[in-house]
């Protein structure tokens, strides 16, 4: 199945956070863009698998910051001992993320 990107309407999730996605057979694929107005209230405990498109962010852990750039994988299992925030310092990130459905 190809997927055109610009088909799909963007969907407005959080102040400065938005996406588009796909889902088939209980995975889906998503497409999605941070700013800098983007701010996580709280730790995010989920689980994310993806790769960084265009941009940059910071992922802040409780014991350290890792920067991620294009054509950078992530790899966050969850769970408590993951816990984790993103921040986008300046501009716009996308990020390719597969995810349950």
């Amino acid at each position: 199945m190809k997927i055109n990107w610009d088909e799909l309407a963007w969907e407005e999730v959080a102040l400065g956070a938005r996406q588009k996605y796909v889902v088939r057979e209980g995975i889906k694929l998503r497409l999605v863009e941070f700013t800098s107005a983007f701010v996580e209230a709280d730790w995010c405990r989920k689980r994310h698998v993806g790769t960084v498109v265009s941009g940059a962010c910071v992922i802040d852990f409780a014991d350290r910051s890792q920067v991620f750039a294009p054509g950078d994988g992530l790899f966050i299992l969850g769970g408590e001992a993951e816990k984790h925030r993103a921040r986008v310092p300046v501009g716009t990130v996308s990020l390719l993320m597969v995810e349950e459905a």
